[in-house]
Parts: C-alpha cells; sequence; structure tokens
C-alpha cells in the first residue's frame, strides 16, 4: 500500500504543484480534468477483485468492501450499483481489442477541432490557421473514436470517413487508436476497486504517453512547453506518429487483456450469485 502511494505521489506531483499554484497545463491537466480522476484517487490503493485482505485493514471502512478479519471487494455491492457500466465497458474493451488496429488516421482529429474553427487551447498554432485548415483538406480523415469525433467542427464532421455516434461506439472503436488507448486510464479508474492499483497506475502512464504523442500531433505549437514536434503534414511525420501510435497499442494490450478478464470474472461471479439465492 505505501509503495503505491509514494508511485502515485511521485506521478501527480507536478500536478499537485501546479494546482497549489493555480497553475494551468494544456497537455497535462487533460488527465485529470477531461477524465474526472482527482490525485487522491490514484492515490488510493485498491488490492483488486479477489484478493483479501488478512487483518485489520482501513478497506473495512471503505464503499464496497466487507469482512472485518479478512477484508475484500463486496462485489455484488458495487455491481446493484454500477453493474450496468461494467458490463458495457466489457464489451467496448472486448470488442475493440478484437477489431484490427488501424494505424492511418495520423492524428489528424486534432486538426478536425479547429478546421474553420477557433482552437480549443490557449497555444498557437503551430502552421497558423490557413495551413492547417489546408492540412485537413489534404487528407481523409479516418477517425474511428466518437469522443474525438465529437469534437470536430461542423465543417469537419462530414469530412471524415464515417459519420460516428455514441450509440454505435462500441462497432467502431479500435485497438490502434491513441485515444482508446488513453481511455483505458478512463475504464480503469471506472472500475474502481475491482481494479489493482498497479494496473490502475500502469493505465495513467500509458494515458500520458498517448496524450504527449497526440498534442505533439496537433497543430498546435507545444515546443514553448518542453515538448516535440511530429508533423504530420510530411512523409516523415506520419512515419513517426504510426510508429509511436504502433507502440501504444502494443503496451495497451496487457492493460485491455487485464480490464477484460476482470469484467470476465465480476460476470462469472455475478452469476453465481444468482444460483446461490435460486
Amino acid at each position: 500500500m505505501a509503495a503505491h502511494e509514494r508511485r502515485a505521489d511521485s506521478l501527480t506531483e507536478e500536478h499537485r504543484r501546479r494546482r497549489q499554484r493555480q497553475e494551468k497545463h494544456p497537455v497535462f491537466d487533460f488527465l485529470f480534468d477531461y477524465y474526472q480522476v482527482r490525485p487522491g484517487q490514484l492515490r488510493r490503493w485498491h488490492p483488486g477483485l479477489g484478493t483479501v485482505l488478512e487483518g485489520p485493514a482501513p478497506h473495512a471502512q471503505w464503499k464496497d468492501y466487507c469482512g472485518v478479519d479478512a477484508v475484500g471487494v463486496d462485489t455484488q455491492s458495487f455491481l446493484r450499483r454500477r453493474g450496468e457500466g461494467v458490463a458495457k465497458i466489457g464489451e467496448l474493451l472486448s470488442r475493440s481489442g478484437q477489431r484490427p488496429a488501424h494505424f492511418d488516421c495520423f492524428g489528424l482529429h486534432e486538426w478536425a477541432m479547429v478546421y474553420h474553427g477557433t482552437p480549443r487551447h490557449d497555444l498557437p498554432l503551430r502552421l497558423g490557421a490557413a495551413a492547417t485548415n489546408e492540412v485537413v483538406e489534404r487528407h481523409q480523415l479516418r477517425c474511428t473514436h466518437y469522443d474525438a469525433f465529437r469534437f470536430f467542427t461542423p465543417p469537419a464532421r462530414p469530412l471524415n470517413l464515417t459519420v460516428l455516434s455514441r450509440t454505435e461506439q462500441v462497432n467502431h472503436d479500435q485497438c490502434g487508436c491513441v485515444h482508446a488507448t488513453m481511455d483505458l486510464y478512463k475504464w480503469a479508474h471506472k472500475l474502481g476497486p475491482l481494479v489493482p492499483g498497479h494496473l490502475l497506475l500502469d493505465a495513467f502512464v500509458l494515458a500520458r504517453r498517448a496524450r504527449v504523442l497526440d498534442m505533439e500531433a496537433s497543430p498546435y505549437d507545444v515546443r514553448d512547453l518542453g515538448f516535440g514536434v511530429v508533423a504530420i503534414e510530411t512523409t516523415e511525420g506520419k512515419a513517426e506518429y504510426v510508429r509511436r501510435q504502433r507502440d501504444l497499442a502494443r503496451s495497451a494490450q496487457p492493460i485491455r487483456k487485464a480490464l477484460v478478464e476482470i469484467v470476465d470474472r465480476v460476470k462469472d461471479a455475478k452469476l453465481l450469485a444468482k444460483s446461490e439465492t435460486t
């Protein structure tokens, strides 16, 4: 538990210091603000589904835990509140992991979000507005992730190969997507005490890597913040984006697999509980 807290503190230290100074960070605040996760939530250690803590443990007083001398996750309590959401997370992760990975979007979703519109960040456009629009117009938008597509400007949406919707997300999300990789952190957080602490922090670290690529390949100039540039408007930039996108997808595989396995085990436990009460 102490080791987890130290790791979490190390990962969130800069964010917490900025927050004390009331400073914003246009790259990394996303991981806390958009995903609605607080540093304290990352710091709270959960042993995970199926692990029992022997002897006194603070978890005995926490929501969705049960036991006195041996404390573990109260799966039924958690599922009574979150069962439908857990099932949806499992289906989305399972199907996106089985679908062939795509590596041909080149991060143009961020460009589509400012196409003939107003920048969404207090950062300068690296190429300027006119040249940014031209980059979008020279490419086929191939975004598969609804939570990126929904921020496209109105003139950019019909340029996408597929018109995406929330109801069809499960049919389009795929494991090559940088934002789907980032979202593993969201899903790990939403699965709460079912997910062991190390897995949540692993997902956070991966999301941070994905966020860096997301912004380095964006139309924004983030060099003054200490980041590089992935110039996806060039052949060399596209190659770098795809290389790093593939690397992120490989790193995401064991995290996605572990989350799917947790949901599957919860489903089995729920079915067992139902059979015991009938």
